[in-house]
């Protein structure tokens, strides 16, 4: 085995796991770590400008590589710092190591600067959290973190190393290659169950196709295609996942959810039989309880992750495996028992729906006005969207039309933040322009939320990160001020805002920045964005105030 130091340990095993990037911002627990990455080809360490901004980097970047993202902090502050991007990771299932430095075990307890407990603090939003207690232990705990983040429902793991193990440490690094500690194993599901669900849906009259994320992380789209197009059933996909189905196919309807295309809701309330595929079904009692889902609807529910089967609703069948390799049984069942398309009227039913969604979204074109409406920005930005565009939404109401404003044909083109937070789009679209760099990145930001983060820019121009950050500014914290007007009349409290010019922030960061307040320059602006190289854009638009998604939040 060769010997190395504990630091250089660390970074041999990400570069085992095949990680190209590491984000972070080097911090004085963690320095013999960061040693590591010095002068090597294979393996880059970006620095960032706040450590939650790593924490989204890494997450966007394990999305859309479905490889490992890792991020990076010192210890104290800097772990906590990454909070807020951990829970993210850890709503959106995505497979981060967040690694910090720890104050010296020797100092345990003594409040020694900077020292935190780190481990249980972050048990909550990773799927597993340690520290090393041992140097010579490095290599095996690593390869522990990897196992866990990227097994079953993939998910973040925070690791933290204490300061005096790492300091001038030498030991043998046993690095062993992934295939021999992780399984590469896609569970089929239990062969009654996919009986029993070939059986459910060959007699539905009004069967329905929900795909959740479980869909795109096994890489399963076509094989839901196969199933609907066998039975002609209607397809929708579950909120924020709206990239897990290819969006032009006549099957699909649209995007469902609490944002999502009310046209959706309106199928799904007749629907008999309901084959949810790799969705939790976050959400599903509100669906039953304001009929948007009949009562009587026989759920079969597709899960990798056992606890999540049942949990937000009963289930008809729960079949616990990996999506793609269920369909496939269940595609094989159907086929073997000569099973054939069903009802034409619900097929037919399903198309209208699709066509009042096309109608309602292609009248948003024609919206005029003193002031520029944000469903009229979405309706400029479809015209120019190409089928490798990612898109990247921030919370808040400007970025909440969006659930419903935009299609895509690929899969891991879409993010969205799953836990509502402010100032995720803009460190989320670097990491995804990293990880698909040919492809034009496009972070829809509201006024709000781009300040909360708008710091990465000199990241991405010091990386020469090409990333577009669209900016609907109203001037407003417009979720809450349509909250607060909707429950309290005129009164609010904190809403309202006052901003510089940022298309200007962009320049003075050495980025591109364009100030669109007439919307048919809108498409032009965009396009000469996606021409930029190795530069990032921000598009500032000024937008109606007045102009919210009911209720947005």
């Amino acid at each position: 085995m060769p010997r190395m130091s504990a630091g250089h340990a660390v970074v041999e095993s990400l570069v085992n796991e095949g990680v190209k990037y590491a984000f972070g911002i080097v911090g004085v627990s963690y320095l013999d770590i960061a040693d590591g990455f010095y002068g090597r080809s294979d393996i880059k360490f970006i620095a960032t400008r706040h450590e939650q901004g790593a924490a989204c980097m890494a997450s966007a970047y394990a999305r859309l590589s479905g490889t490992p993202g890792v991020c990076m902090a010192t210890g104290g502050p800097g772990a906590a710092n990454l909070v807020a991007g951990i829970y993210n990771a850890y709503m959106a299932q995505a497979p981060v190591i967040a690694i910090s430095g720890a104050a010296g075990q020797s100092f345990t307890y003594r409040e020694a600067g900077q020292e935190l407990d780190h481990v249980p603090l972050f048990r909550p939003i990773t799927k597993l959290s340690l520290s090393v207690p041992r140097a010579e232990r490095i290599p095996e705990l690593m390869r522990h973190a990897f196992r866990v983040a990227m097994a079953g429902k993939k998910g973040p793991v925070f690791i933290d190393f204490p300061t005096d193990l790492m300091q001038k440490t030498m030991i043998e690094a046993d690095i062993q290659p992934p295939g021999v500690y992780r399984a590469q194993h896609q569970p089929a599901g239990d062969p009654r169950l996919i009986h029993e669900a070939a059986r459910l849906l060959k007699n539905a009259r009004h069967p329905l196709l929900m795909a959740g994320g479980g869909v795109t992380e096994s890489g399963g789209a076509q094989e839901a295609v196969d199933l609907a197009e066998l039975l002609s059933i209607p397809m929708v996909t579950s909120y924020r996942r709206n990239d897990a189905l290819p969006n032009a196919h006549p099957l699909y309807v649209g995007p469902y959810g609490t944002r999502g295309a009310p046209e959706t809701a309106t199928l799904s309330a007749r629907a008999d039989v309901i084959l949810a595929v790799g969705t939790r079904l976050q959400g599903f009692s509100n669906y039953v309880q304001s009929g948007a889902v009949a009562r009587n609807a026989k759920i079969i529910q597709i899960e990798i992750d056992e606890k999540e089967i049942g949990r937000n609703w009963a289930v008809d069948v729960g079949i616990l495996g990996d999506a793609r390799s269920v369909l496939q049984g269940i595609l094989e069942a159907l086929r073997a028992e000569g099973a054939e398309s069903g009802d034409p009227s619900w097929r037919r039913e399903a198309e209208a729906l699709k066509a009042k969604r096309r109608e309602r979204l292609a009248a948003e074109s024609r919206i005029s006005g003193p002031l520029i409406s944000p469903r009229r920005v979405y309706a400029e930005l479809r015209k120019v969207q190409t089928p490798d565009t990612v898109l990247v939404l921030d919370a808040g109401a400007c970025a909440a039309y969006g659930y419903d404003r935009v299609d895509f044909q690929n899969p891991r083109t879409f993010i969205s933040p799953p836990t509502g937070g402010l100032g995720y789009a803009i460190p989320e679209a670097i990491g995804a322009k990293l990880a698909h760099p040919e492809s034009p990145v496009i972070a829809i930001n509201g006024d709000g939320g781009f300040l909360f983060n708008a710091q990465e820019l000199e990241t991405a121009v010091r990386e020469g990160i090409a990333t577009i950050t669209l900016v609907m500014n109203n001037n407003i914290y417009g979720s809450e001020k349509a909250l607060q007007k909707a429950q309290f009349g005129d009164r609010s409290v904190g809403a309202d805002l006052t901003n510089p010019r940022f298309d200007k922030l962009a320049e003075l960061y050495g980025g591109k920045g364009y100030y669109v307040d007439r919307i048919d320059q809108l498409t032009d602006v965009i396009q000469a964005a996606m021409a930029n190289r190795g530069v990032p854009s921000v598009i500032e638009v000024p937008v109606d105030p007045e102009d919210m998604p009911r209720g947005a939040g």
